[in-house]
């Protein structure tokens, strides 16, 4: 199933996408929708789409600036939406290696054919990065630096707080300690961060941890106590069950699942 997100500025257009598509059909999933480059920007960030499908003209941020900053992130697919008058302008200006191309109004049948297309490259394992699946599917966890470029310059605290899970997530970090160094108070950074991710400064924490101790698990190189330590939980047994919370899996079953794979995307 792919997971896609559409940004497009015109609202009927994006509505008509979202609501009027059979995208079970295609074996998609609509995880979010934005108006402008900059919400499609942390969108991205947040749900880790497959497929983005995106108007080039929008407010606050246009569709070319969001998908070079958003592929720096991770790889993903990317649909280009313009009008007619934009058509040869899109495909000069841009060296994003772009999957396609579609003329607005949006022809669906066009659409469905397209996204075949990508489905087909997918089972041919090109288009998947650094992807681990196990028994419940794909796991994606969180993306951190998504976060990070969406919100640089709306709050300071907020992308501090961020850059300090992520770089300190194996030290013992807790959301009193960085209010201290920001010089707020606890109450306010944990606030303000539940604006812009929509989740507490600990799921954020955690999930990290986890999403590097699945990375750790894929390579087969460590013992499931020392993946413990190493991203930050100071006990075993606590690990095991955070684990086991976001994953619905334990590390034991995680390991011996002969489901589990890492397929790397090739670089073109």
């Amino acid at each position: 199933m792919l997971r896609v997100v559409i940004v497009e500025d015109e609202e009927i257009i994006r509505k008509g996408l979202v609501y009027t598509v059979d995208w079970l059909s295609m074996q998609c999933m609509v995880v979010g929708d934005a108006e402008d480059g900059e919400k499609g920007l942390q969108l991205i960030g947040q749900h880790r789409p497959d497929l983005v499908i995106t108007d080039i003209r929008m407010p606050v941020m246009n569709g070319i600036e969001m998908v070079e900053q958003a592929l720096r992130i991770y790889p993903f697919q990317s649909i280009i939406l313009t009008s007619y008058s934009e058509f040869e302008y899109a495909k000069q200006a841009i060296s994003l290696k772009v999957f396609e191309y579609l003329l607005k109004p949006v022809d669906e049948m066009k659409l469905a054919e397209v996204i075949e297309n990508i489905n087909r490259n997918n089972r041919q394992g090109k288009v998947y990065d650094d992807i681990i699946t196990n028994p419940i599917g794909h796991t994606h966890l969180i993306e951190l630096d998504g976060y990070l470029l969406a919100e640089q310059k709306q709050n300071n605290y907020v992308s501090e707080a961020i850059r300090r899970i992520k770089s300190d997530y194996q030290q013992k970090l807790s959301i009193e300690a960085i209010a201290d160094e920001l010089g707020v108070s606890p109450s306010y950074l944990s606030r303000k961060l539940k604006e812009v991710t929509s989740q507490t400064f600990l799921d954020i924490l955690n999930k990290y941890r986890i999403q590097k101790a699945i990375e750790l698990l894929a390579t087969g190189n460590y013992r499931i106590y020392e993946i413990s330590n190493m991203t930050g939980f100071s006990e075993y047994k606590h690990f095991c069950n955070v684990f086991k919370k976001y994953t619905n899996t334990s590390p034991t079953d995680f390991m011996k699942s002969s489901n589990r794979v890492v397929v790397k995307k090739s670089r073109k």
